[in-house]
């Protein structure tokens, strides 16, 4: 049966008694942040406001953002990317699991030289997406024009925080590519592989 999220101690500063909050209000507090699921609206505002609150309470220490998402919308994973270049701590990024589509896009958005992959993780990108079911016709050429605009200035992104050559990205973007840990270093995605603990527990016992 379901347990919901659970709670664990913690001693508010200046109290003298611990209190039960819940994990993920614990790890905030310690400016640990997570994207656990599709990119939408209300994740989005959440992780928006998280770091935006913790800036002001303290823009002298860096956070740290765990991605395990599939993407999502496209506005919403902008909505995040923008908000960690706005902050002023910088904003380590941390894929562990999946980061596909925008979420790989708010991967590539952190503090340059502090992304991070874990070693079996995996990185997809590809270009922005729309459906267009029952629109009308104006409806479908103005919201072509608005993906179109939206691919130029998410590939720009990439080519700034990758290094990657515009022709790299534009081409890799055609199509979905997914990417191991040391494959999205290669690219630029992200600066360091997390160590593999098989390679350590055979350090260990060499």
């Amino acid at each position: 049966m379901p347990v919901g999220v659970p709670k664990v101690p913690f001693r508010i500063p200046g109290e003298e008694d611990a209190t039960w909050v819940e994990l993920y209000n614990r790890l905030y507090r310690e400016r640990l942040l997570f994207l656990g699921q599709e990119v939408k609206e209300e994740i989005s505002n959440t992780i928006v406001g998280l770091m935006v609150f913790l800036s002001i309470e303290d823009h002298t220490r860096d956070l740290y953002l765990f991605i395990n998402s599939p993407g999502g919308w496209i506005i919403s994973g902008i909505a995040i990317f923008d908000t960690m270049q706005f902050v002023t701590p910088d904003v380590h990024t941390i894929c562990m699991g999946i980061a596909a589509s925008m979420a790989s896009f708010i991967l590539v958005g952190g503090e340059i030289t502090k992304r991070i992959a874990f070693p079996h993780a995996r990185i997809m990108i590809h270009q922005p997406v729309s459906s267009f079911y029952d629109g009308k016709t104006g409806d479908f050429f103005r919201e072509t024009r608005q993906i179109v605009k939206l691919r130029e200035n998410l590939t720009k992104v990439y080519v700034q925080r990758t290094g990657m050559p515009l022709w790299v990205v534009a081409q890799d973007m055609e199509r979905d590519i997914f990417m191991s840990a040391t494959e999205a270093q290669a690219h630029g995605i992200v600066d360091l592989v997390g160590a593999d603990p098989e390679e350590d527990l055979e350090d260990f016992l060499l």
